[in-house]
């Protein structure tokens, strides 16, 4: 058996480089459906993996109109505010290695490296991005989707059995009450111009309201029933997007369970990652053992029109 000269740099990376990429390609296959941001907020990869962030710019029109004479000079204008805001983005990484052990014993019995490295690496980072889009990071003075304090928060009605506030201590009613108000909350205050067709709960309050029974032969939960009568949907006849999420279990006030309802597009909130995670070519960190950059630009969640959302807690 001909043996490889991983003392050779030459030799060694000419081993690594197919394996890398045969690796590669195996992990951008896979999915991972447990970091679900993408599919909880817009997500916005403008930029760049070495862009610093972007500005954009909010605005308001100003001016009322007003009765005048035929004759009058006194001309009401309208005017325009604007305001710039700074979004800025985060540089992070998570990579893998492997050790000349790894490769020898690879080379000798003519196998390839498994990927489990780089699958662990990838999952690493998937893990990270949806911790800050889902929470923020206080490291950096960045909020989530669950947890902004711009957007408008207030409690249930604490008029369930007890005084209590939670789905388990309130009759139907009393819920798809608590569920409307929160849906209606966004487009009463943005002067009905943002209407709010996402409903995420805690995904034990999900599961409840899918398992209670409702009707005089039990045949409806209350969750097809708030499908069905949701203010979203009797307005605008379209479906509800109802999600779970584990985030909003304690995401509340005091750690209570929060619901929240909001517009689901770009202009009224947005996730920036303008460099989503991606593996660099290998490079020898010394004799015994070849690295695997990770890297990933982050910018985080932005509220653009906090008020086209509402928080509702103690559920």
């Amino acid at each position: 058996m001909v043996r490889t000269n991983f003392n050779d740099a030459q030799q060694a990376m000419g081993f690594l480089a197919p394996q890398l990429l045969r690796i590669n390609t195996t992990i951008e296959m896979m999915e991972y459906p447990e970091f679900n941001y993408a599919s909880l907020l817009p997500v916005n990869t403008d930029g760049g993996m070495w862009s610093y962030g972007s500005v954009f710019y909010s605005g308001d029109i100003a001016g009322s109109a007003e009765f005048l004479a035929h004759k009058g000079f006194d001309m009401p204008l309208a005017d325009i505010a604007t305001s710039q805001h700074m979004q800025s983005n985060h540089f992070a990484g998570i990579g893998y290695e492997y050790n000349r052990g790894e490769l020898e014993r690879a080379a000798e019995l003519g196998r390839n490296l498994t990927t489990e490295k780089a699958d662990a690496a990838r999952s690493v980072a998937e893990s990270f991005i949806y911790g800050i889009a889902m929470r923020g990071h206080a490291e950096k003075g960045m909020t989530g989707l669950v947890n902004s304090p711009i957007v408008p928060t207030a409690n249930v009605a604490a008029d369930g059995t007890g005084g209590l506030t939670t789905f388990a201590s309130k009759n139907p009613d009393q819920i798809s009450r608590d569920i409307n108000a929160l849906l209606n909350a966004p487009y009463n205050s943005t002067r009905e111009t943002k209407r709010a067709n996402r409903l995420m709960l805690p995904t034990t309050r999900l599961q409840y309201l899918s398992t209670t029974r409702i009707g005089s032969d039990g045949s409806d939960t209350v969750l097809k029933f708030i499908r069905e009568n949701n203010s979203y949907t009797l307005e605008t006849g379209q479906p509800l997007d109802i999600r779970g999420s584990r985030e909003l279990e304690t995401a509340g006030v005091g750690g209570t369970a929060r619901m929240m309802a909001f517009a689901a597009d770009r202009s009224v909130v947005q996730f920036h990652l303008p460099g989503p995670h991606e593996f660099l070519e290998a490079w020898r960190a010394h004799a015994m053992l070849w690295q695997v950059p990770g890297i990933m630009n982050i910018g985080g969640v932005e509220w653009r029109r906090p008020k086209g959302a509402a928080y509702r807690d103690g559920i």
